[in-house]
Formats: structure tokens, sequence, C-alpha cells
């Protein structure tokens, strides 16, 4: 094979956490760690920047607009003129990481431009109706605007699309979205977790455990509202954002919220929940796979990421694959009380198969796909250049 070209650029969308796609981003810069990293804007804390092992990201105007720290989401249109202002003209290979607008950058015909794909733009296309609800925008005329700015950015969207020579998606469930929205097929390349880090402890205890953001789509305020008519079942949420107050509103006594916690914290209480808790529609939910390495059981919504990481209740579970989790079927305080009482009685699931249906994600194995993916496109590439 082709040795890989010293010209790599890494684009990602924005640096704001340490979440799940930004350890995606961690582990493509482990494969091409020559690479140029850019991004829209960055505001990582201090806490958080150990994984881009000293890189300085190239940012773009969005990084210095007013309040873009607290807003930047807000500056969503602006972001297609930002990304395609990155001069990437002297790379020969650039690889986007994009859940948003970075797969847009501009490149030409003698650049080979692969695009990790977290998900085409949620808030753009099938979810917008869900984002314009819980973000007040689906009426009078702020909601009009907002659906004509999204009218626009879908467009935006599906025109750059064109400017990517393959996708990776990061589940099936993606690949699929990826298919209706651009009409592109996709490899499907699943998400690194460490699963070297989080394993099993020595003790269970019987609280429930949910981490994520608190932002509108992961539902943790359904969490909340289901375990407050579970009194006597415990629920600990890790997380902040600006859902926290309806998700505290939501709670009862038996809930207690602890905001944002530092990595060991969450390790330590996966290893001891008696089960973990998740009601996001997710791309894939590395959280969920988290949980599974330190050999607890999972109570997911069915649809989405969820159904290729838990191993579930029938008919997602195929005989005798040993059940790793419970779906619920759909995003209800009610439905997530009926899948808490059948994982109570569900005798079958144990620590190892939760622990070996996390394995099949490990970061070693996506180091080896994505880089024997880029590695063959790249000689594809050369070979048809001459």
């Amino acid at each position: 094979m082709t040795a890989l070209p010293t010209r790599v650029a890494v684009v990602h969308d924005w640096l704001k956490f340490y979440s799940g796609a930004e350890q995606v981003l961690e582990q493509m810069l482990a494969v091409v760690p020559q690479a140029d990293l850019f991004a829209i804007a960055d505001f990582l804390e201090p806490r958080d920047r150990a994984f881009l092992d000293g890189r300085l990201p190239r940012t773009t105007f969005v990084q210095s607009l007013p309040f873009a720290r607290s807003k930047y989401r807000g500056y969503l249109p602006l972001m297609p003129l930002a990304i395609e202002s990155m001069d990437l003209s002297g790379y020969d290979l650039v690889i986007s990481s994009s859940h948003a607008v970075a797969k847009g950058v501009i490149t030409g015909p003698d650049q080979l431009h692969i695009c990790m794909c977290y998900s085409p733009m949620r808030y753009a296309w099938d979810l917008q109706h869900q984002y314009l609800a819980e973000s007040g925008l689906n009426h009078g005329v702020r909601g009009w605007m907002a659906r004509l700015m999204l009218h626009k950015m879908r467009n935006w969207d599906v025109r750059s699309a064109t400017g990517v020579d393959h996708f990776v998606a990061i589940s099936k469930y993606i690949a699929r979205r990826i298919e209706k929205a651009y009409r592109r097929p996709a490899t499907v390349v699943y998400p690194p977790v460490n699963t070297d880090y989080f394993v099993p402890g020595d003790a269970k205890s019987e609280f429930f455990l949910t981490a994520s953001r608190l932002v509108p789509y992961k539902r943790v305020d359904l969490i909340a509202s289901a375990f407050r008519s579970l009194p006597d079942r415990r629920l600990i949420i890790v997380g902040d954002g600006p859902e926290m107050a309806k998700v505290k509103r939501a709670a009862g006594s038996n809930v207690e919220i602890m905001g944002w916690q530092p990595i060991d914290v969450v390790r330590d209480l996966m290893q001891r929940a008696r089960a973990f808790v998740y009601a996001a529609e997710e791309d894939f939910g590395i959280a969920v796979v988290e949980a599974q390495a330190c050999g607890t059981p999972v109570v997911a919504y069915g649809v989405g990421g969820a159904t290729e990481t838990v191993v579930g209740e029938r008919p997602f579970r195929p005989k005798p694959v040993a059940p790793t989790g419970v779906f619920f079927e759909e995003q209800s305080t009610e439905s997530i009380v009926r899948a808490i009482h059948a994982l109570e009685g569900d005798a079958t699931m144990d620590r190892d198969a939760c622990r070996a249906s996390a394995l099949r994600f490990a970061r070693a194995r996506f180091r080896d796909e994505f880089l024997r993916f880029i590695q063959a496109r790249w000689d594809e590439f050369r070979r048809a250049r001459g």
C-alpha cells in the first residue's frame, strides 16, 4: 500500500466539550498524527484539552464574534461561510469530522476528502420539527424565520455533500440517514470506546444512573419524571446544560442531580449502578457502551444507534445471545417505567455479557478499521490520478 500523505488536514465542527465526537476525533488524530487540525471555533476548557496532545486548532472568524463562547450555536447561519473560508489548498488528504458543517470545506480535484459523519445536520433534517418545538420556534414570525434559515441550511447541506469523496458513518442508523439526506452510500466504522478505562468494578449498588449533556434531544427530563413515579428507586443524574432547570422540575426527592463530574467519578458511578438509563434517539451513544464496559446493563430507547450497541429484548435480541439491556418503545415516562420493571424481572443479564458486548467497540478496533479505510481510499485515489 502507498503511504499516507504528509499533508493531511482534519476539520472538526467546533470544540466546546470532550464528548462523543471529540473521542472519535482523538483516535482519528492518533491514526494521522501528521495532521493539522481546523475547527470553526475552539472553546475547550483547560481540563478538556489533553486529548489534543498539544495541538492548537486553526479557527475561523466565529471565534471572535460577540458572546460566541456561550452562544456559538446562535451563529449557525454564518457557519457555512466560516467553513468555506478555510484555505485547505495545501493539503492532499482532508478528513472532516462532521455533525453540522465541517464536511462543507472546499477541496479541489487533486485532494481526497473523506468525511467521518456523525449525522446529517439533525436539526435541519428529520428532527427539525422537534428542534423547533423544543426551542419555542414552532409558531409566529420567529418560527417562520427559523424555518427559512433551516431550509437554506438544508440546501447548503445537500450541495456541500457533493464535495465529499467518501462518507464514513458511525452506525448503520446514520448510514441510512446519509443515504436519505444525500443519496450517498457510507461505510460504517463504529466509534471508539475506552474499554481499557471503563472496566467492571467490585460491587453493585441499587441506584440507577444516567449521564449526558442536558440538552433537549437527550430527554433527561423524561427519565427524571419516570423515577418520580418510582419513589422507592434512586436515580443519579450526571451532566449539565441548558435543560438543567427543566430536569430539576421533573425530578422527585429520590433523584440526585450531580451536574458535571470528572471522568473518574462517572466511571465509579457506572461501575456501581444497577443499570444505566438513556432516553435519547442517539446516533451511536458512547455512554451506553461505556456503561456496558463497566458490566452495567442498559435501559434505552429502542431507536437509532442503541439498537446496534445494546443486546436487548426481542425483537432486537437474536436468540440465544445473552441480553445486555431492555429497550422501551416510546419516549414517555410510562414506557421508561415499564422497561425498568422488565429489567428488574430479567435475571439473565450479567456483567460478563455486558462487558463482551462493549468490547466490540474498543479503541484499537476503531484505529485499525479507520486506518485501513483511509489507506484503501488513498490508494484508489493515487491510482486514478496515474
